[in-house]
């Protein structure tokens, strides 16, 4: 597998309003960095169609950003990536960006809560995605911490939430000047507006009892692999603009036989 993703967060360098975040990196970035040369391409953005809140309410977290930028690129281009980034850059964004390791969980169409995709590249995805920067806590070792994140976690998770769509970033190495030391950021998609909003519906719970079970069961297992009040977490528009093929991992974490048959 030749092809590497790289994940940028974006933040306002200028005082753009939602929808100009959106014309700007949709209009503008999108054709630019399509003309470069990419193998893959996938804009999150705060835009004015963003009316749900924050799946996970900042506390002590990191600054929030704007908008998520994704791109694939082959060997050559990633030695050449200050060419994407200065298409970003001069749009009126300052950005972090990280090479990341991605491990897809869930895609369309692979549970009840969204049929597969059928909307085009450059379309808006259906519902509504979250974006949470995560970071492990030092006291918890790296395998132990990808085993609770990867082998517990995600199925509770998937099991427990109306989630459609579940990708997992693994930042490997920082690739911009003073990009902070995360180590994750998850991609979750969401049916709709209201399965975010209503409680029961985002707990899969039937009544009170079972929300308040299932609400304790989620937070033990947050708890257990993440420090709660340093998540950031923002709420985006999808869009697909240039579909990457089958660059995503899906194999349980440790799995090494799987892991080899992959590369």
């Amino acid at each position: 597998m030749n092809e590497q993703k790289i994940s940028y967060l974006l933040y306002a360098a200028q005082d753009l309003t939602p929808a100009q975040r959106g014309q700007r990196l949709l209009q503008q970035c999108a054709p630019q960095l399509l003309a470069l040369g990419l193998e893959g391409l996938q804009i999150l953005v705060h835009d004015q169609d963003v009316k749900t809140p924050p799946t996970a309410p900042r506390m002590w977290g990191p600054k929030p950003f704007v908008a998520q930028v994704n791109i694939w690129l082959n060997a050559e281009q990633v030695l050449q990536r200050q060419r994407y980034e200065q298409v970003l850059g001069s749009a009126g964004f300052a950005l972090h960006g990280w090479l990341v390791d991605e491990w897809l969980y869930t895609e369309y169409g692979e549970n009840s809560w969204q049929t597969p995709r059928d909307w085009p590249d450059g379309s808006r995805s259906p519902g509504v995605v979250a974006i949470t920067i995560i970071q492990r806590p030092p006291r918890i070792a790296q395998d132990e911490w990808m085993r609770r994140w990867f082998a517990w976690q995600s199925p509770m998770s998937e099991w427990l939430q109306p989630r459609s769509r579940y990708v997992r970033n693994l930042l490997t190495k920082a690739i911009t000047p003073q990009a902070p030391a995360y180590d994750g950021i998850v991609e979750e998609a969401w049916p709709s507006h209201e399965q975010v909003v209503d409680k029961k519906k985002f707990f899969n719970a039937s009544n009170n009892w079972q929300l308040v079970c299932n609400m304790l069961t989620m937070a033990k297992s947050v708890n257990r692999f993440l420090r709660m009040t340093r998540l950031t977490n923002v709420m985006a528009s999808e869009y697909f603009i240039k579909t990457p093929a089958g660059l995503c991992r899906r194999m349980a974490w440790g799995d090494k036989s799987q892991q080899e048959k992959s590369i």
